[in-house]
């Protein structure tokens, strides 16, 4: 019974390692762009400007921001 425990302890470990390497691996190709000032200034605005229009796009697409109706 130690065994199993000791094996199930080892699972989230290996899912941060692993997670860790995927995203590792995929920003690889992105790290020259951080080596000078302005290409790391506009990488950067890049990325949020991406992620502010994904964040907008999903709650516009789930209704997220609809204003509820007041009840009188």
């Amino acid at each position: 019974m130690q065994d199993f425990f000791n094996n199930i302890s080892r699972y989230p470990r290996y899912f941060i390692s692993f997670t860790l390497g995927v995203l590792l691996t995929l920003f690889q190709p992105f790290r020259p762009l951080f080596q000078r000032p302005s290409t790391a200034i506009l990488a950067s605005v890049l990325l949020l400007a991406a992620f502010a229009f994904l964040t907008f796009t999903l709650r516009a697409m789930l209704g997220l921001n609809a204003v509820q109706p007041a009840l009188y």
